[in-house]
């Protein structure tokens, strides 16, 4: 769920990984990792993304895409 809905809403947002990463203060390959379902964001990082997805913590985790 979460790696879909990230992936979703990047591409929706039109980013590239590599834009996404920048504005969210973290790597491209952490990006990649979470959009693979390998790892997960610590809390402030999952806020951030949330912040920059224009969605909240509890959508991203969420199946509502």
């Amino acid at each position: 769920m979460f790696e879909n809905n990230v992936k979703k809403l990047r591409e929706k947002k039109g980013y590239s990984q590599k834009e996404l990463a920048d504005l969210v203060g973290i790597s491209q390959s952490a990006i990649a990792q979470f959009e693979l379902g390998s790892t997960l964001p610590n809390i402030k990082t999952a806020v951030r993304l949330a912040e920059i997805l224009g969605t909240t913590c509890e959508k991203l985790v969420k199946e509502f895409l």
